[in-house]
């Protein structure tokens, strides 16, 4: 009985040890997904500031590497008006 004892307890301890590594990377997914939710943010912020300061919205796709539309759509939903 001993060695399957041993097997079972080693058995559990990997079980419990993949089950651990599940949580931590739960946990790393969350802060990296709220990270990338304060980049779109930030990017939105620098897209419409940029528009606000006389950046054409065709230089901001240029850099941003977004198409025309969602350039259009983003700028608009925080109330910049196409320049085109």
């Amino acid at each position: 009985m001993g060695r399957l004892e041993n097997a079972v307890a080693k058995y559990r301890a990997a079980d419990a040890v993949i089950a651990r590594a599940q949580e931590a990377a739960k946990a790393r997914v969350a802060a990296a997904r709220e990270a990338k939710n304060r980049a779109r943010i930030e990017l939105v912020e620098a897209m419409v500031d940029a528009a606000q300061s006389g950046m054409r919205q065709v230089e901001i796709v240029k850099i941003t590497g977004y198409t025309r539309e969602r350039v259009r759509q983003i700028l608009r939903g925080a109330g910049v008006e196409a320049d085109d």
